[in-house]
């Protein structure tokens, strides 16, 4: 018995004296996605910024695995959905950006993805809300009863509430008035109504939220937990990228559509951008609860695989910027917390994961035969046994030539052209400080190198922020 997939006895055979009786099937498990749009580590348990309100994630984290060393495989929505789906980094699929979509790249259609993977498994699949990315039909072609966007990034004033003239969801303060004129608020209304219906099958739900994506809107009382005069703005250095190369600088800046520092600074926005994303998070972080407490008032709370995790992350000032789309820890590194049964509570891991791992555990989790076409590894090891040896490192791409290694301890960037960063969070946390250059690390610093991939497919699809970020950084850079 003891070699059995953890978590799970598909089989189970009593015995009378000599004789088998027919076997037993247990029920399948089952799972239960939540996806966070633009989520940071701005989370109590995670500490990112001293005055986040969520209670409701750190219960999940208490009662599971949290994730403290997790990343994104691309730092911004589209492509880090599709890798994750897929079980492919965007180095293999060419999906580096905003658009095309998988459909649209001959190595990642070739996958089947985890909806589709868990219907043919015979289980019941549902999903509203953000899961993959938005626009198109994309979720309404991958999730078998898709229950619809709920008004995604909506409402939307009549005219913007900041003073930023720039791209429409661009935009945060006080808005609508109430909590269930909010698209999340009704993507948690449907969880709980499906949690509450009985189904011969097992289930697969996925839950998307959209906030904190911008535009930043929630209604006043969120706004009332951090008032304006007691905002912390997030811990930060001058000089910070000076020690950072123009290609470096170039890919987090040219062509993106977020307000530039000096804006943000000039116009006195920062306290308010601050207070915009906390009051979205503590908003969406009631929304989670609900669920959770729909789902231990069900018929699935013992048997069900929790997963919430974010797409990817996002700065708040942090390297003088405020936006996704870097390769620094601010933009790549995401909450993941795992926990059902057989896992055990309360624990945090810090082994480099990536959300491109959760597919891979999910079928193990579920004693489901493992795909060879996936990238990702199960963490069912991890899960296991938090310590236990994880001889993997955790990478995220923007754009093929520009990516981020992640270890236990570190971060290798290496740009197109050749320029590089290497950070030592021991003494680093907020990598301040990058010592590409100092012998003491040359050994670290050819171990991270090496997991760079020597090819990478071409960038697939054309036009969005990131293909415009990418040609203009590599437009200059040859000048």
């Amino acid at each position: 018995m003891k070699n059995l997939p953890f978590a799970l006895n598909i089989l189970i055979f009593i015995f009378a004296g000599t004789t088998c009786t027919t076997p037993i099937e247990k029920p399948k498990p089952n799972v239960l996605l939540i996806a966070v749009d633009d989520l940071n580590d701005w989370i109590a348990c995670l500490g990112g910024h001293p005055q986040a309100k969520t209670p409701n994630i750190d219960r999940l984290a208490a009662n599971g695995v949290l994730f403290t060393n997790a990343h994104c495989q691309a730092p911004v929505c589209n492509p880090s959905r599709a890798s994750m789906m897929a079980s492919l980094y965007p180095s293999t699929s060419g999906i580096y950006f905003l658009n095309p979509d998988i459909k649209d790249s001959p190595i990642a259609k070739r996958n089947t993805l985890m909806p589709q993977r868990f219907q043919d498994e015979g289980y019941h699949v549902s999903g509203a809300g953000k899961l993959f990315h938005n626009g198109h039909g994309i979720n309404e072609r991958y999730i078998p009863n898709y229950a619809g966007q709920m008004g995604g990034f909506g409402p939307m004033p009549n005219e913007k509430i900041s003073p930023y003239p720039g791209h429409p969801l661009w935009d945060w303060g006080v808005f609508p008035e109430r909590d269930d004129q909010m698209p999340d608020y009704k993507v948690a209304q449907w969880a709980v109504e499906r949690l509450s219906e009985h189904r011969d099958s097992a289930i697969w739900m996925g839950v998307g939220f959209y906030r904190p994506h911008v535009p930043q809107f929630a209604p006043q009382k969120w706004f009332d937990m951090y008032p304006i005069d007691s905002i912390q703005l997030p811990v930060h250095i001058k000089n910070d990228l000076d020690d950072i190369s123009q290609y470096g600088k170039d890919i987090t800046r040219l062509e993106h559509v977020h307000p530039p520092w000096e804006w943000v600074i000039e116009n006195d926005q920062w306290k308010p951008l601050v207070q915009s994303y906390l009051a979205c998070v503590s908003f969406v972080d009631e929304q989670i609860g609900k669920v959770y407490k729909a789902l231990e008032n069900s018929e699935y709370a013992a048997n069900t695989f929790v997963v919430l995790y974010s797409d990817h992350g996002f700065h708040q000032g942090e390297k003088g910027r405020f936006a996704k789309r870097s390769l620094w820890e601010d933009g790549a590194r995401v909450p993941m917390i795992i926990f059902g049964p057989g896992i055990p509570k309360g624990v945090r891991c810090n082994k480099p994961v990536q959300l491109l791992d959760i597919y891979p555990t999910l079928l193990d989790l579920c004693g489901l035969e493992a795909d060879s076409l996936h990238e990702g590894n199960s963490l069912v090891p991890l899960l296991k046994e938090a310590e236990s040896g994880w001889p993997y490192y955790a990478r995220t791409s923007f754009g093929p030539g520009n990516y981020a290694i992640v270890s236990e301890g570190f971060r290798f960037i290496q740009y197109n052209g050749g320029s590089e960063e290497f950070y030592d969070h021991a003494n680093d946390p907020h990598e301040w400080y990058n010592v590409v250059d100092n012998p003491k690390y040359a050994n670290l610093i050819e171990e991270h190198r090496a997991q760079i991939p020597q090819k990478h497919h071409p960038i697939l699809g054309e036009k969005s922020t990131g293909h415009l970020s990418f040609a203009a950084t590599e437009a200059k850079q040859k000048k």
